[in-house]
């Protein structure tokens, strides 16, 4: 596996992992209808600092994170990040190489901490990913999330220090 920045013509093998994420309804904050363009336009970046990366087989996009400023301004020095794996891919390390990954270029690109402001608390895998990635939960949204199957779910808020 290798992990790159998203070039323009990754687009098409983005795309359906962004659509079976999404339109699973159990992890992502996106409208669950969200088309392909609307889609492109909210995942790649579109200049430094925010990023998009792919990690790929050969020419198998396997999963996909952003990342930049949580907020700008006195605010800027707190990145965010969003990550993706196609379904069909889960529970090889793809997350974990993702997180680190991003973890360390945030690090490189001065950002102090990262958040993730919207960790659904049933996606315990996530969950206990970023946990063992050195993020604490600073705060949950109870019934943040309309989770697909399972109704109104809490949010969690994560935190680490970089």
């Amino acid at each position: 596996m290798e992990i790159r920045d998203a070039v323009p013509g990754d687009g098409p093998q983005i795309w359906p992992v962004l659509r079976d994420v999404v339109r699973a309804g159990e992890t992502y904050t996106w409208p669950r209808d969200v088309t392909e363009e609307d889609a492109e336009k909210m995942w790649m970046a579109a200049a430094l600092p925010n990023r998009t990366v792919v990690a790929v087989e050969g020419d198998t996009v396997l999963g996909t994170a952003k990342m930049g400023p949580n907020h700008s301004g006195p605010a800027a020095h707190i990145a965010n990040a969003s990550f993706m794996v196609a379904p069909e891919h889960g529970g090889r390390g793809v997350g974990r190489a993702l997180g680190q990954y991003v973890l360390d270029q945030a690090r490189a690109d001065g950002f102090r901490a990262m958040q993730f402001n919207a960790v659904v608390e049933t996606n315990t895998a996530a969950v206990k990913l970023w946990q063992s990635l050195g993020f604490e939960i600073v705060a949950t949204l109870p019934a943040g999330y309309l989770h697909a199957t399972k109704g109104y779910v809490g949010l969690h808020i994560m935190f680490r220090r970089l």
